[in-house]
């Protein structure tokens, strides 16, 4: 008995750590708080990217990144990978960029867990003091 409630026990607790990932679908939101997008967190060998799968306000479906430079530029704002390269480091996922489509502005980035359906993204330029900091919500 004693060993089937240890098992019991470390089978939730790992089922609990693979509970707070970063990866999944999530919400993107203005500074009204209004929903602006779904983009997909995932992952690929041992880093972490990010694409914008869907634009919820149906007068922006289509829109293309007109700011982007490169190969982004004048590409559809969906299906656009807009997070990449992020490592995890500790906690925290770090060493990416982030690009801003409505700007067309890339960034460095870092991402942390708040709780397992709020994640917090941080992008900044040089230091990460200079940046400003954005909530998405898992998608439920």
């Amino acid at each position: 008995m004693k060993k089937l409630v240890t098992s019991f026990l470390f089978i939730l607790i790992l089922s609990s750590g693979f509970a707070q990932s970063v990866t999944g679908k999530w919400y993107t939101v203005d500074d009204n708080n209004a929903k602006k997008s779904i983009v997909e967190v995932y992952q690929k060998g041992d880093q972490v990217f990010a694409k914008i799968i869907e634009l919820i306000n149906d007068e922006n479906k289509g829109k293309l990144c007109e700011k982007c430079e490169g190969k982004n530029h004048n590409k559809p704002i969906e299906g656009m990978n807009i997070l990449t390269g992020l490592s995890k480091d500790g906690d925290e996922w770090n060493g990416g960029k982030i690009l801003d489509p409505e700007n067309g502005k890339t960034y460095k980035c870092y991402i942390t867990l708040e709780d397992k359906n709020k994640l917090k993204l941080r992008g900044y330029i040089g230091f990460s003091l200079i940046g400003r900091t954005e909530y998405w919500y898992r998608v439920q």
